[in-house]
């Protein structure tokens, strides 16, 4: 549904967005993730017609967008800086979208009703903006870029100022009403657990081009490169040596057939440890014959709730972390077992900017 090609965009002589190449399906939810200043929101603002291209198509729908001002695009996008109408209440704001696009009373009122409901915003129709905190001002600005139900919706850092508790009630939601609208979202963020909640697929951006697009379980499954290994939270990345036959790990030689490889090479590559391939081992469940035993020693001891999240220095000087369940609770100092499942053991391919 929308298409983009060869897109080049640049501030004076800085290039921004360089040779990007996206796609997103009709009724897809697509997450851009990465981190500030790589080129995200520079991307929404070409497809919305606010920053002209140097180079490359932008396609909706088959047809091309190049000429056709923001008003003709049928694209929603909200910003980042809110750009809320000082003078006007919410429902005034809410509704803009509605009446811009020729709907009559009725329809404005329900789709405003419909907007606020969602973001949880229900019954301040007549309060204005200066009146609202930060967090509720960014509310308003979902629900006034939802209630045109745009073809393209586009939202940037929509959650990024809102407390924990409506960011996973606004998780919860989205879907299913986008769905219910037939809504094809491209949703910017430097957030991993909210692109890894909400995405059908997402799109790994650095420094103006897509590192890897997949879905949220292969892209954790099979990062390609270290970089969007380290982005998602994945670790450690460390270098290793492998040949054609086998993988040397810090605690190991193990067969190259049985490692999870993303197109590496031989000689020197880096690898990640899943997270998933990483446990404490017990005298009830001690190393499995597909697993590696290594002693490390406990350093670093965090409560997270329903468990305790370890860290631990491996007697071959690796720090790696492991979560800790109840009737697993060892004490800073303590000696532990680890066990390393040889197929969480994950290659990465070449990463030239690290």
């Amino acid at each position: 549904m929308l298409e983009i090609d060869h897109l080049t965009l640049a501030y004076d002589d800085t290039v921004v967005v360089e040779d990007l190449a996206l796609t997103a399906a009709d009724g897809e939810v697509l997450c851009v993730l990465g981190p500030s200043g790589c080129g995200k929101s520079t991307l929404l603002r070409a497809v919305a017609g606010l920053e002209p291209p140097v180079t490359g198509t932008i396609h909706l729908d088959g047809r091309d967008l190049a000429g056709l001002r923001p008003d003709q695009r049928d694209v929603g996008l909200m910003f980042q800086e809110h750009a809320l109408f000082p003078h006007r209440n919410v429902a005034e704001n809410v509704a803009f979208g509605p009446r811009v696009h020729g709907l009559d009373r009725d329809a404005v009122r329900q789709r405003v009703a419909e907007a606020l409901s969602l973001v949880g915003l229900s019954g301040t129709e007549f309060r204005h903006v200066d009146e609202l905190s930060g967090g509720e001002r960014q509310r308003v600005a979902l629900a006034r870029a939802i209630a045109p139900r745009p073809r393209l919706l586009m939202l940037d850092e929509p959650l990024g100022s809102l407390d924990r508790a409506l960011q996973t009630r606004l998780l919860e939601d989205l879907p299913r009403v986008l769905s219910q609208l037939g809504t094809t979202v491209v949703y910017v963020t430097h957030d991993q657990d909210e692109a890894l909640s909400l995405a059908d697929r997402i799109a790994v951006m650095r420094a103006g081009r897509i590192e890897q697009q997949d879905t949220p379980a292969e892209l954790w499954r099979s990062p390609r490169t270290a970089f969007v290994a380290r982005f998602l939270g994945l670790g450690p990345v460390m270098a290793v040596q492998a040949d054609a036959d086998t993988v040397t790990t810090p605690w190991g030689r193990v067969p190259r057939a049985e490692v999870s490889d993303a197109g590496a090479a031989t000689g020197t590559v880096e690898t990640v440890l899943l997270p998933e391939a990483l446990r404490l081992a017990t005298g009830h469940q001690p190393p499995g014959d597909d697993e590696l035993a290594v002693t490390a020693t406990v350093v670093i001891r965090r409560f997270q709730g329903d468990h305790l999240r370890l860290g631990v220095d491996t007697a071959t000087g690796q720090r790696l972390q492991v979560a800790a369940w109840r009737g697993q609770l060892p004490e800073v100092g303590d000696e532990v077992t680890l066990a390393i499942e040889v197929a969480g053991i994950h290659l990465l391919a070449d990463d030239p900017g690290g």
